[in-house]
């Protein structure tokens, strides 16, 4: 059984009610052109993020959190056991149908994506042991991405042969290639580091506007299909766990507030772009119908759910930080001498 077929004998389930004889879920497919531009333009961002990754990265700061593994064991740890079993009983408690299923295991099993480095640096966290977790975790989802999948997806009827390995390598691999090469520009050549970061800012934004754009265009009539509130649920729960649980682990591990900060965002903070070639690249969009916008709608509640923590985590320190005497207001006086008489 292949997932196409999972898709249409559950198509009831995806919304109860409202399947129609046009097609799978009445959704006609998209223009292949449309299609195709949005496939480039994601591989596009995905590339231009991972290089920009690889030249915010030094080979001796990589060197010395490596020979110090521990805050590593436990990002790796957190980031490959909490989130895709918490992924996988939300979707069990919440009753996903398989193919929302199989989108939120795939956004739960994503390695640590660079909005954690973003979100470690607001928190005032260790940047550089959170660039190497991120770093690490990809290189290591290499393995364990293919292994998860085939483990939870037997939790699911008729899943255990719809995953797409060979989609997830090959963007995993995708995803390592641009690394190594930023990694390489800032080794061999720093000076164009700050350019090659720039560049990839506009790129980036650039992109983001056409991805939103052509989204909009092919499957912008089915975005209520998503703010269901099983969906909507899942997208709120699932980084807010990956938050707690991140920090958790790291403070019962004798870490640092600095370090537990920086594992918590690691933890809770998916590689979006991978999520998104993932699905784009692994099924045709007849089948995985609007539920590649899936990663749209968890992004939007992860950033969110971290910028309200990075506030408390400010306000908090504020609160709590000592005063400081005004040195206006420290003034010592200086006593005049004593006229001693002739």
């Amino acid at each position: 059984m292949n997932v196409t077929d999972v898709y249409e004998g559950l198509t009831r389930s995806f919304h109860e009610g409202n399947a129609s004889d046009v097609g799978i879920l009445g959704i006609d497919p998209i223009d292949r052109s449309i299609d195709m531009a949005l496939n480039c333009l994601v591989v596009v961002v995905l590339i231009n993020t991972m290089i920009s990754l690889g030249c915010s990265m030094e080979i001796s700061k990589m060197k010395a959190h490596i020979l110090q593994p521990k805050g590593i064991c436990i990002a790796l740890l957190s980031q490959f056991c909490i989130m895709p079993f918490t992924a996988f009983s939300l979707s069990k408690v919440l009753q996903l149908s398989p193919i929302k299923a199989v989108t939120v295991l795939i956004a739960g099993c994503c390695p640590g994506g660079t909005l954690s480095n973003i979100f470690s640096l607001a928190l005032k966290g260790d940047l550089n042991l959170s660039i190497v977790m991120t770093t690490c975790s990809s290189i290591v989802g290499l393995g364990l991405m293919p292994l998860l999948f085939f483990i939870y997806s037997h939790g699911f009827p008729g899943l255990e042969k719809a995953v797409p390995y060979a989609g997830i390598v090959c963007s995993l691999i995708m995803t390592l290639l641009p690394c190594f090469v930023g990694i390489a520009i800032n080794h061999y050549r720093p000076k164009y580091s700050p350019y090659v970061k720039k560049v990839g800012v506009c790129i980036l934004m650039i992109s983001g506007v056409f991805i939103f754009a052509l989204s909009y265009i092919s499957v912008g009539h089915l975005l209520w299909m998503i703010f269901t509130p099983d969906i909507l649920t899942t997208a709120a729960l699932l980084p807010a766990i990956g938050y707690a649980l991140g920090y958790f682990l790291a403070y019962i591990c004798r870490f640092s507030p600095k370090c537990c900060r920086t594992i918590s965002m690691e933890t809770g903070c998916q590689n979006i772009q991978l999520c998104i070639i993932i699905l784009k690249v692994g099924f045709a969009q007849a089948v995985i119908g609007p539920m590649f916008l899936f990663p749209l709608v968890y992004i939007t509640t992860q950033c969110c759910e971290a910028l309200l923590i990075a506030l408390c985590f400010r306000c908090y320190e504020r609160l709590n930080s000592p005063v400081e005497e005004d040195p206006h207001l420290n003034i010592n006086f200086i006593q005049p001498e004593e006229v001693k008489e002739p």
